[in-house]
């Protein structure tokens, strides 16, 4: 019995080894979806494999072999050896889909954000960003350079805030504030839940021209050209004046500490009495405690978010006290750090002048 045990336990880890190896793997079978269209040629019924082949123009073979490695996934279901349905999970994949990840699964499939990880044990041994020296510039400068990558980024971050968007404005008071500035805030989507759901602020959204590229559509669909401002700018150099709260969400982890001292001084220094800083990232613990219990928890995608700044721009995941030290150095006090319910890994840590 003991050597069953043993075998069993062993067969485990290596089922474990061999899954995560194979993690590259199953990310192209995901792009390979998108860029197929899938999930889209299936539609709401079961489809015939000869007909997703046809309309993809793909070989039937290879597709109904796709079709499977999705199926394997919990992507599709397959009902008869030549029909497959799309499930819950699966409909992700359709751009048409109100909850759609297909930009997010493009930009983090793509070539130019995963190449420098192939340079991770260099990064580890020297710290420095393997982006950097693979493409001769910094992530976000090669984005402004290719319009089409950079198109795809920002639809990938609007992707990637929709859950966030539809907690934060019911997990803080919003209603001691007058007005909110999103710094970095992109295409608008997380500042447009906030107005929406707060009719009594106004907002900005602060952001490089490239980064606000889309928000004019955002602001225009959610009826809030009226109540909102649009401000291009460089949070390095300034942030503009006239909010008492300023929101940072999943900006400060592209960036070092001392970069990130910078954004909140120029927040520090444009706060009014009363104002708040709040910052929306997620929140590592002090160690890692129990592997199983830390995998659990996001399936390890924070930690491998972490292992992604270092590799592609420099920045990183940071602890509590990590905040706190960031804050401190900016004349900012950390007075709260709340998860932020039903939007894991993410937490609310709020700031205030010293």
């Amino acid at each position: 019995m003991a050597t069953t045990d043993v075998r069993a336990a062993d067969m485990a880890d290596r089922g474990l080894i061999v899954r995560t190896a194979f993690g590259s793997m199953a990310a192209q079978t995901l792009r390979a979806a998108v860029q197929l269209n899938v999930v889209e040629l299936i539609g709401d019924t079961p489809c015939r494999v000869d007909e997703i082949a046809a309309d993809a123009k793909a070989d039937p073979q290879s597709m109904t072999r796709l079709l499977r490695a999705l199926t394997s996934l919990g992507l599709l279901k397959e009902h008869t050896p030549d029909s497959f349905s799309v499930t819950p999970a699966g409909t992700l994949l359709d751009p048409h889909h109100p909850g759609s990840l297909t930009s997010f699964v493009r930009v983090f499939t793509d070539p130019v954000a995963i190449r420098a990880w192939e340079h991770l044990d260099s990064s580890v041994r020297t710290g420095d960003v393997a982006f950097d020296a693979v493409f001769g510039t910094d992530f976000f400068s090669h984005l402004a350079q290719h319009q089409e990558l950079s198109t795809a980024f920002n639809a990938a971050m609007s992707q990637a805030t929709q859950v966030t968007a539809a907690a934060l404005p019911h997990a803080f008071d919003f209603g001691r504030f007058t007005s909110v500035t999103d710094v970095g805030g992109g295409d608008g989507t997380l500042l447009s839940a906030v107005l929406g759901a707060h009719p009594q602020l106004t907002g900005v959204v602060y952001d490089t021209a490239q980064g606000l590229a889309e928000a004019p559509k955002t602001l225009r669909r959610h009826g809030l050209t009226g109540r909102c401002a649009l401000i291009a700018g460089d949070f390095f150099g300034s942030v503009p004046a006239g909010s008492d709260l300023f929101l940072i969400k999943s900006v400060l982890h592209d960036w070092t500490d001392e970069q990130v001292v910078t954004i909140l001084s120029h927040c520090r220094e444009v706060l009014p009495p009363g104002g708040r800083v709040l910052i929306v990232e997620p929140v590592l613990p002090d160690s890692v405690g129990n592997e199983a219990e830390a995998h659990a928890a996001d399936n390890g995608v924070t930690y491998l978010s972490d292992l992604n700044m270092l590799v592609n721009v420099g920045g990183r995941e940071r602890t509590r006290k990590d905040f706190e030290d960031v804050c401190d150095r900016a004349g900012l006090t950390l007075t709260s750090v709340t998860p932020l319910e039903n939007a894991a890994p993410f937490s609310l840590i709020e700031a205030a002048a010293d």
